[in-house]
Protein backbone atom coordinates (compact mmCIF):
# COMPACT_ATOMS: atom_id res chain seq x y z
CA UNK A 1 0.00 0.00 0.00
CA UNK A 2 1.34 3.48 -0.68
CA UNK A 3 -0.24 6.55 0.34
CA UNK A 4 0.46 9.94 -1.54
CA UNK A 5 -0.45 13.41 -0.07
CA UNK A 6 -0.74 16.26 -2.18
CA UNK A 7 -0.65 20.13 -0.91
CA UNK A 8 0.95 23.09 -1.61
CA UNK A 9 -0.35 27.38 -1.62
CA UNK A 10 -3.95 27.85 -2.03
CA UNK A 11 -5.12 28.15 -5.46
CA UNK A 12 -2.33 26.52 -7.33
CA UNK A 13 -3.72 23.26 -8.67
CA UNK A 14 -3.26 20.98 -5.88
CA UNK A 15 -6.92 19.18 -6.66
CA UNK A 16 -5.96 18.99 -10.23
CA UNK A 17 -2.52 17.58 -10.11
CA UNK A 18 -4.07 14.76 -7.11
CA UNK A 19 -7.16 14.14 -9.49
CA UNK A 20 -4.68 13.85 -12.56
CA UNK A 21 -2.39 11.53 -10.36
CA UNK A 22 -4.97 9.01 -9.24
CA UNK A 23 -6.15 8.56 -12.78
CA UNK A 24 -2.84 8.04 -14.48
CA UNK A 25 -2.13 6.01 -12.08
CA UNK A 26 -4.91 3.50 -12.12
CA UNK A 27 -4.36 3.58 -16.03
CA UNK A 28 -0.80 1.77 -15.03
CA UNK A 29 -2.41 -0.74 -13.47
CA UNK A 30 -2.76 0.84 -9.52
CA UNK A 31 -5.97 -0.11 -7.77
CA UNK A 32 -6.69 3.65 -6.95
CA UNK A 33 -8.42 5.58 -4.36
CA UNK A 34 -8.55 9.23 -5.02
CA UNK A 35 -9.67 10.61 -1.72
CA UNK A 36 -10.05 14.79 -0.42
CA UNK A 37 -9.84 15.79 2.96
CA UNK A 38 -9.96 19.50 1.61
CA UNK A 39 -13.45 20.89 3.30
CA UNK A 40 -13.32 23.10 -0.09
CA UNK A 41 -14.76 19.72 -1.77
CA UNK A 42 -13.39 20.82 -5.01
CA UNK A 43 -12.47 16.91 -6.26
CA UNK A 44 -15.93 16.10 -8.01
CA UNK A 45 -15.77 19.08 -9.76
CA UNK A 46 -12.43 18.49 -10.76
CA UNK A 47 -13.66 15.31 -12.27
CA UNK A 48 -16.69 15.96 -13.12
CA UNK A 49 -18.46 13.13 -11.52
CA UNK A 50 -20.31 13.39 -8.11
CA UNK A 51 -18.67 11.80 -5.78
CA UNK A 52 -19.55 11.10 -1.75
CA UNK A 53 -18.66 9.64 1.70
CA UNK A 54 -18.49 6.41 0.34
CA UNK A 55 -15.64 5.18 -2.12
CA UNK A 56 -17.55 5.93 -5.37
CA UNK A 57 -16.12 3.98 -8.76
CA UNK A 58 -14.88 6.40 -11.40
CA UNK A 59 -13.74 3.53 -14.07
CA UNK A 60 -12.17 0.09 -13.82
CA UNK A 61 -9.45 0.36 -10.76
CA UNK A 62 -10.55 4.10 -9.57
CA UNK A 63 -12.47 4.89 -7.08
CA UNK A 64 -13.44 8.20 -5.66
CA UNK A 65 -14.29 10.08 -2.27
CA UNK A 66 -15.21 13.10 -0.13
CA UNK A 67 -14.65 12.93 3.32
CA UNK A 68 -18.10 14.09 5.08
CA UNK A 69 -17.54 14.84 8.43
CA UNK A 70 -21.23 15.28 9.64
CA UNK A 71 -21.78 11.31 7.64
CA UNK A 72 -18.65 10.10 9.81
CA UNK A 73 -20.41 11.55 12.81
CA UNK A 74 -23.43 9.50 11.80
CA UNK A 75 -21.70 6.15 11.07
CA UNK A 76 -19.17 5.97 13.53
CA UNK A 77 -21.11 7.19 16.88
CA UNK A 78 -23.17 4.54 17.25
CA UNK A 79 -20.15 2.30 17.74
CA UNK A 80 -19.15 4.90 20.22
CA UNK A 81 -23.08 5.20 22.11
CA UNK A 82 -22.75 1.36 22.27
CA UNK A 83 -19.51 1.12 24.21
CA UNK A 84 -21.03 3.46 26.75
CA UNK A 85 -24.78 2.38 26.87
CA UNK A 86 -24.10 0.31 29.82
CA UNK A 87 -22.30 3.16 31.38
CA UNK A 88 -24.94 5.71 30.80
CA UNK A 89 -27.58 4.33 33.71
CA UNK A 90 -24.79 4.56 36.60
CA UNK A 91 -23.15 7.93 35.62
CA UNK A 92 -26.71 9.42 35.02
CA UNK A 93 -25.48 11.27 31.89
CA UNK A 94 -28.05 11.59 28.99
CA UNK A 95 -27.27 9.84 25.66
CA UNK A 96 -28.69 12.71 23.73
CA UNK A 97 -26.04 14.94 25.30
CA UNK A 98 -23.10 12.70 24.71
CA UNK A 99 -23.80 13.19 21.00
CA UNK A 100 -22.42 16.82 21.74
CA UNK A 101 -18.90 15.64 22.12
CA UNK A 102 -18.30 14.96 18.63
CA UNK A 103 -17.78 18.48 18.44
CA UNK A 104 -15.21 19.42 20.98
CA UNK A 105 -11.87 20.61 19.60
CA UNK A 106 -9.80 17.67 18.10
CA UNK A 107 -12.82 15.69 17.11
CA UNK A 108 -13.05 17.19 13.41
CA UNK A 109 -9.20 15.76 13.08
CA UNK A 110 -10.35 12.65 14.25
CA UNK A 111 -12.80 11.57 12.28
CA UNK A 112 -11.09 12.93 9.27
CA UNK A 113 -7.83 10.67 9.66
CA UNK A 114 -9.90 7.75 10.82
CA UNK A 115 -11.60 8.36 7.53
CA UNK A 116 -8.00 8.42 6.02
CA UNK A 117 -7.06 5.25 8.04
CA UNK A 118 -9.89 3.59 6.80
CA UNK A 119 -8.32 3.99 3.11
CA UNK A 120 -5.38 3.53 4.01
CA UNK A 121 -5.96 -0.29 5.50
CA UNK A 122 -8.11 -1.32 2.55
CA UNK A 123 -7.27 -4.72 1.01
CA UNK A 124 -8.89 -2.88 -2.18
CA UNK A 125 -6.06 -0.19 -3.30
CA UNK A 126 -2.59 -0.41 -4.15
CA UNK A 127 -2.67 3.57 -3.66
CA UNK A 128 -4.38 5.85 -1.64
CA UNK A 129 -3.95 9.76 -3.47
CA UNK A 130 -4.74 11.99 -0.82
CA UNK A 131 -6.15 15.72 -1.97
CA UNK A 132 -4.76 17.38 1.18
CA UNK A 133 -6.35 21.01 0.40
CA UNK A 134 -3.85 24.26 1.86
CA UNK A 135 -0.45 23.26 2.97
CA UNK A 136 -1.44 24.75 6.82
CA UNK A 137 -4.88 22.22 7.41
CA UNK A 138 -2.78 19.51 6.09
CA UNK A 139 0.05 19.49 8.30
CA UNK A 140 -2.05 20.62 11.15
CA UNK A 141 -4.11 17.13 9.98
CA UNK A 142 -1.19 14.86 10.18
CA UNK A 143 0.42 16.16 13.03
CA UNK A 144 -2.64 15.19 15.20
CA UNK A 145 -1.95 12.18 16.06
CA UNK A 146 1.26 12.94 17.43
CA UNK A 147 -0.44 15.62 19.77
CA UNK A 148 -3.17 13.47 20.28
CA UNK A 149 -0.73 10.73 21.53
CA UNK A 150 1.55 13.00 23.26
CA UNK A 151 -2.36 13.89 25.57
CA UNK A 152 -2.67 10.60 26.11
CA UNK A 153 0.84 9.77 27.28
CA UNK A 154 -0.03 12.25 30.09
CA UNK A 155 -2.97 9.70 31.33
CA UNK A 156 -1.23 6.66 30.80
CA UNK A 157 1.51 5.29 32.83
CA UNK A 158 4.60 4.74 32.84
CA UNK A 159 4.32 8.88 32.38
CA UNK A 160 0.47 9.59 33.37
CA UNK A 161 0.57 11.28 36.18
CA UNK A 162 -3.28 10.85 35.84
CA UNK A 163 -3.33 7.39 35.46
CA UNK A 164 -4.27 7.03 38.99
CA UNK A 165 -7.04 8.71 38.81
CA UNK A 166 -8.54 7.21 36.07
CA UNK A 167 -7.41 3.29 36.16
CA UNK A 168 -10.52 1.15 37.45
CA UNK A 169 -10.35 0.19 41.11
CA UNK A 170 -7.55 2.29 42.00
CA UNK A 171 -7.57 6.08 43.35
CA UNK A 172 -9.48 8.81 42.38
CA UNK A 173 -12.29 6.79 40.92
CA UNK A 174 -12.24 3.87 43.42
CA UNK A 175 -12.23 7.05 46.14
CA UNK A 176 -15.08 8.71 44.42
CA UNK A 177 -17.54 5.32 43.77
CA UNK A 178 -20.44 5.42 42.30
CA UNK A 179 -21.30 6.78 38.81
CA UNK A 180 -17.71 8.07 38.92
CA UNK A 181 -15.80 4.64 39.54
CA UNK A 182 -18.28 3.17 36.80
CA UNK A 183 -17.47 5.66 34.30
CA UNK A 184 -13.27 4.51 34.88
CA UNK A 185 -13.27 1.96 33.18
CA UNK A 186 -14.49 2.75 29.52
CA UNK A 187 -12.56 6.14 30.29
CA UNK A 188 -9.08 4.24 30.88
CA UNK A 189 -9.83 1.68 27.94
CA UNK A 190 -11.21 5.02 25.48
CA UNK A 191 -7.60 7.13 26.54
CA UNK A 192 -5.69 3.45 25.85
CA UNK A 193 -7.44 2.86 22.45
CA UNK A 194 -6.87 6.33 21.24
CA UNK A 195 -3.22 6.37 22.10
CA UNK A 196 -2.46 2.80 20.34
CA UNK A 197 -4.26 4.11 16.86
CA UNK A 198 -2.69 7.85 17.20
CA UNK A 199 1.09 5.54 17.53
CA UNK A 200 0.20 3.23 14.20
CA UNK A 201 -1.32 5.86 11.97
CA UNK A 202 1.57 8.47 12.93
CA UNK A 203 3.81 4.96 11.76
CA UNK A 204 1.98 4.89 8.78
CA UNK A 205 2.54 8.54 7.63
CA UNK A 206 5.99 9.12 8.78
CA UNK A 207 7.06 5.99 6.83
CA UNK A 208 8.31 7.11 3.65
CA UNK A 209 7.77 3.66 1.95
CA UNK A 210 4.68 4.04 2.32
CA UNK A 211 3.61 7.53 2.62
CA UNK A 212 5.15 10.55 1.18
CA UNK A 213 3.87 13.98 0.51
CA UNK A 214 4.01 15.93 -3.04
CA UNK A 215 4.12 19.84 -3.31
CA UNK A 216 2.11 21.45 -5.91
CA UNK A 217 3.49 25.31 -7.06
CA UNK A 218 3.14 27.42 -9.82
CA UNK A 219 6.48 29.57 -10.73
CA UNK A 220 6.15 32.84 -8.37
CA UNK A 221 8.67 33.78 -6.21
CA UNK A 222 5.40 33.61 -3.44
CA UNK A 223 4.82 30.62 -4.26
CA UNK A 224 8.40 29.27 -3.79
CA UNK A 225 8.85 31.24 -0.56
CA UNK A 226 5.55 29.14 0.69
CA UNK A 227 6.69 25.78 -0.63
CA UNK A 228 9.87 26.57 1.19
CA UNK A 229 7.70 27.13 4.62
CA UNK A 230 5.20 24.24 3.85
CA UNK A 231 8.22 21.45 3.48
CA UNK A 232 10.07 23.17 6.89
CA UNK A 233 6.21 22.50 8.45
CA UNK A 234 6.20 19.15 7.03
CA UNK A 235 9.80 18.34 7.77
CA UNK A 236 9.61 19.62 11.61
CA UNK A 237 7.08 16.98 11.95
CA UNK A 238 8.36 14.01 10.65
CA UNK A 239 7.25 13.70 6.76
CA UNK A 240 9.06 13.32 3.94
CA UNK A 241 9.16 14.56 0.37
CA UNK A 242 9.32 12.63 -2.94
CA UNK A 243 8.27 15.28 -5.54
CA UNK A 244 6.95 19.13 -6.25
CA UNK A 245 4.99 19.73 -9.16
CA UNK A 246 5.49 23.15 -10.68
CA UNK A 247 1.89 24.30 -12.17
CA UNK A 248 1.02 26.55 -15.08
CA UNK A 249 4.14 27.35 -16.73
CA UNK A 250 4.14 29.28 -20.26
CA UNK A 251 5.78 27.47 -23.28
CA UNK A 252 8.29 29.38 -24.63
CA UNK A 253 7.44 28.56 -28.20
CA UNK A 254 5.30 31.03 -30.24
CA UNK A 255 4.98 33.30 -27.93
CA UNK A 256 4.25 37.39 -28.74
CA UNK A 257 5.95 39.67 -26.25
CA UNK A 258 4.09 39.33 -23.59
CA UNK A 259 3.94 35.66 -23.41
CA UNK A 260 7.60 35.57 -23.99
CA UNK A 261 8.24 37.88 -21.08
CA UNK A 262 6.24 35.60 -18.80
CA UNK A 263 7.90 32.58 -20.20
CA UNK A 264 11.49 34.41 -19.26
CA UNK A 265 10.33 34.80 -15.91
CA UNK A 266 8.73 31.17 -15.19
CA UNK A 267 11.88 29.56 -16.62
CA UNK A 268 13.39 31.53 -13.96
CA UNK A 269 11.43 30.69 -11.42
CA UNK A 270 11.35 26.96 -12.06
CA UNK A 271 15.12 26.88 -12.13
CA UNK A 272 14.92 28.48 -8.73
CA UNK A 273 12.17 25.77 -7.47
CA UNK A 274 14.72 22.89 -8.82
CA UNK A 275 18.07 24.53 -7.31
CA UNK A 276 16.23 24.67 -4.11
CA UNK A 277 15.01 21.29 -3.65
CA UNK A 278 16.97 19.51 -5.26
CA UNK A 279 17.69 16.40 -5.27
CA UNK A 280 14.17 16.20 -4.44
CA UNK A 281 12.53 15.63 -8.50
CA UNK A 282 10.65 18.50 -9.90
CA UNK A 283 8.42 18.01 -12.36
CA UNK A 284 7.20 20.89 -14.58
CA UNK A 285 3.45 21.20 -16.20
CA UNK A 286 2.97 23.33 -18.84
CA UNK A 287 0.22 25.90 -19.07
CA UNK A 288 -2.95 24.63 -20.61
CA UNK A 289 -5.26 26.26 -22.93
CA UNK A 290 -8.37 25.35 -20.43
CA UNK A 291 -8.75 23.75 -17.13
CA UNK A 292 -8.77 20.28 -17.62
CA UNK A 293 -11.53 18.92 -16.28
CA UNK A 294 -13.36 15.40 -16.74
CA UNK A 295 -11.10 11.77 -16.57
CA UNK A 296 -10.16 11.92 -20.02
CA UNK A 297 -8.48 15.87 -19.49
CA UNK A 298 -7.03 14.61 -16.66
CA UNK A 299 -5.50 11.65 -17.50
CA UNK A 300 -3.39 13.71 -20.35
CA UNK A 301 -2.50 16.23 -17.73
CA UNK A 302 -1.20 12.96 -15.53
CA UNK A 303 0.61 11.87 -18.78
CA UNK A 304 2.25 15.30 -19.46
CA UNK A 305 3.16 16.02 -15.77
CA UNK A 306 4.64 12.46 -15.26
CA UNK A 307 5.89 10.96 -18.89
CA UNK A 308 7.08 7.95 -17.78
CA UNK A 309 8.03 7.67 -14.20
CA UNK A 310 5.13 5.69 -12.01
CA UNK A 311 3.13 7.90 -10.10
CA UNK A 312 2.56 5.81 -7.58
CA UNK A 313 5.51 4.90 -6.44
CA UNK A 314 8.63 7.13 -4.83
CA UNK A 315 9.42 9.43 -7.21
CA UNK A 316 12.93 10.12 -6.09
CA UNK A 317 15.01 11.02 -2.68
CA UNK A 318 14.12 13.77 -0.09
CA UNK A 319 16.23 16.74 0.89
CA UNK A 320 16.30 15.64 3.97
CA UNK A 321 17.11 11.99 4.22
CA UNK A 322 14.16 9.00 3.72
CA UNK A 323 13.49 9.38 7.59
CA UNK A 324 11.69 11.87 8.92
CA UNK A 325 12.21 10.58 12.62
CA UNK A 326 15.04 11.85 15.00
CA UNK A 327 17.93 10.05 14.55
CA UNK A 328 20.25 9.47 17.75
CA UNK A 329 23.79 9.30 17.74
CA UNK A 330 27.02 8.75 20.76
CA UNK A 331 29.01 12.29 20.88
CA UNK A 332 32.15 12.55 22.62
CA UNK A 333 30.68 14.01 25.35
CA UNK A 334 27.07 12.11 25.07
CA UNK A 335 24.56 12.29 22.65
CA UNK A 336 23.17 14.11 19.59
CA UNK A 337 19.49 14.43 18.54
CA UNK A 338 18.81 15.65 15.00
CA UNK A 339 16.15 16.00 12.26
CA UNK A 340 15.61 18.10 9.31
CA UNK A 341 14.35 21.06 9.25
CA UNK A 342 15.30 22.75 5.73
CA UNK A 343 15.19 26.65 4.82
CA UNK A 344 15.36 28.36 8.32
CA UNK A 345 18.19 30.12 10.03
CA UNK A 346 19.02 30.02 13.84
CA UNK A 347 17.04 32.88 14.89
CA UNK A 348 13.64 31.37 13.90
CA UNK A 349 14.37 28.65 16.15
CA UNK A 350 12.62 28.31 19.63
CA UNK A 351 13.79 25.22 21.96
CA UNK A 352 12.21 24.12 25.48
CA UNK A 353 12.31 20.52 27.67
CA UNK A 354 9.08 20.07 29.13
CA UNK A 355 10.07 16.49 30.84
CA UNK A 356 10.76 14.19 29.03
CA UNK A 357 10.04 15.78 25.64
CA UNK A 358 11.65 18.41 23.43
CA UNK A 359 9.59 21.04 22.07
CA UNK A 360 10.72 22.41 18.89
CA UNK A 361 8.86 26.04 17.62
CA UNK A 362 9.79 27.31 13.81
CA UNK A 363 7.70 30.24 13.34
CA UNK A 364 4.04 28.97 14.23
CA UNK A 365 3.96 25.36 14.36
CA UNK A 366 5.19 23.50 17.68
CA UNK A 367 6.60 19.94 17.92
CA UNK A 368 7.04 17.81 21.03
CA UNK A 369 9.40 15.32 20.18
CA UNK A 370 9.35 12.77 22.74
CA UNK A 371 12.99 11.72 24.18
CA UNK A 372 14.70 8.58 24.08
CA UNK A 373 15.06 6.91 27.34
CA UNK A 374 18.74 7.75 27.28
CA UNK A 375 18.44 11.16 26.39
CA UNK A 376 15.82 11.41 29.49
CA UNK A 377 18.22 11.69 31.86
CA UNK A 378 20.49 13.98 30.27
CA UNK A 379 20.75 17.88 29.95
CA UNK A 380 20.77 19.68 26.45
CA UNK A 381 24.10 21.19 26.46
CA UNK A 382 24.07 23.08 22.68
CA UNK A 383 21.89 23.29 19.49
CA UNK A 384 23.14 24.06 15.87
CA UNK A 385 22.01 23.72 12.48
CA UNK A 386 24.18 21.68 9.77
CA UNK A 387 23.40 20.46 6.55
CA UNK A 388 19.40 21.36 6.85
CA UNK A 389 19.25 19.36 10.34
CA UNK A 390 18.96 20.41 13.66
CA UNK A 391 21.26 19.12 15.94
CA UNK A 392 20.85 19.16 19.70
CA UNK A 393 23.49 17.96 21.96
CA UNK A 394 22.77 16.23 25.56
CA UNK A 395 25.55 15.73 28.22
CA UNK A 396 24.73 13.04 30.95
CA UNK A 397 23.33 13.73 34.59
CA UNK A 398 25.18 12.14 37.15
CA UNK A 399 22.22 12.76 39.05
CA UNK A 400 19.67 10.73 37.11
CA UNK A 401 22.33 7.85 36.28
CA UNK A 402 22.62 4.85 38.40
CA UNK A 403 25.93 4.44 39.82
CA UNK A 404 28.41 1.08 40.18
Amino acid sequence: MRCVLFTGKGGGGTTTVAAATAILAAQRGHRTLVLSVDPAAGLAGALDHPIGAEPTELEPGLHGQQVDLRRAVETRWPAVREVLAGTWPAINVDPFDLEELAFLPGAVETLTLLELRDGLTSENYDLVVVDGGPAAALVRLLAFPETLSWYCRRLLPPDGAFARWLRPGFGWAAALGGRWSALAAPAYDTVSRLHRAAVDLRAILTDHATTSVRLVATPESSALAAARGSFTALSLHGFTLDGVVVNRIFPPANADAWRAGWAAVHREQLADITAAFMPTPVLPVGYRAGEPIGLEELAAFGAATYGELDPGSVLGEPLIGPSGQPRVERTEDGFALSFGLPFVDSSQIDLARLGDDLVVTVGSYRRAVPLPAALRRCDVSTARLRDDRLVVSFVPDPRQWVRV
